[in-house]
């Protein structure tokens, strides 16, 4: 019998013990800790994918339009990195499911949650600098490039304060695990 391990929102460190299903008001094994952490980890999965797999989508199409030629250099290089942080978003966002065919049956949905788990948070960093930098691209097209910057910026402030500050404070002042 192992131990229950923290569920897939918590950090990667050990639960402090064995009580912990029990606390939570939960009675479940790990394999069904791990199975439901899976899904729910899928299900914030399916949103982020769809959203960017469409700005990526909607990247790829632009210098196929009549007005991109019109672009300077600084504009062409943002658009450049915005297209990159799509398709690396991308590329980090669908993994789990990746990894998640390539262990299939192999009795290592522990690792799967783990390895799902950090992936989708390195994901949202992705979306959120490839948010900023599309943000910076338009706003610089549409106001100008000093406009653009301190758009970016602002966003990268919100993004890490809604997805990031927010919740660990809330985690913080509920008591969870640093």
């Amino acid at each position: 019998m192992s131990t229950p391990r923290p569920d897939a929102e918590d950090d990667d460190a050990p639960p402090p013990g064995a009580g912990d299903n029990e606390r939570l008001g939960r009675t479940e094994t790990t394999d069904e800790r791990m199975d439901r952490n899976f899904v729910d980890l899928l299900q914030e999965l399916r949103v982020l994918q769809t959203g960017t797999q469409i700005l990526a989508g909607f990247l790829l199409t632009l210098p196929f339009q009549a007005r991109f030629a019109d672009l300077g250099a600084y504009q062409r290089g943002l658009f450049l990195v915005a297209v990159c942080l799509a398709v690396a978003t991308t590329a980090v966002l669908v993994a789990p499911v990746s990894a998640h065919r390539v262990l299939f049956r192999h009795h290592l949905k522990e690792q799967l949650v783990l390895v799902s788990h950090r992936l989708t948070r390195v994901g949202l960093v992705l979306m959120g600098l490839t948010m900023a930098t599309v943000l910076c691209l338009v706003v610089s097209i549409v106001v100008g490039d000093v406009a653009g910057v301190v758009a970016a910026l602002v966003a990268v402030a919100l993004f890490g304060g809604v997805w990031g500050a927010v919740p660990y404070a809330v985690r913080r002042a509920a008591g969870g695990r640093s």
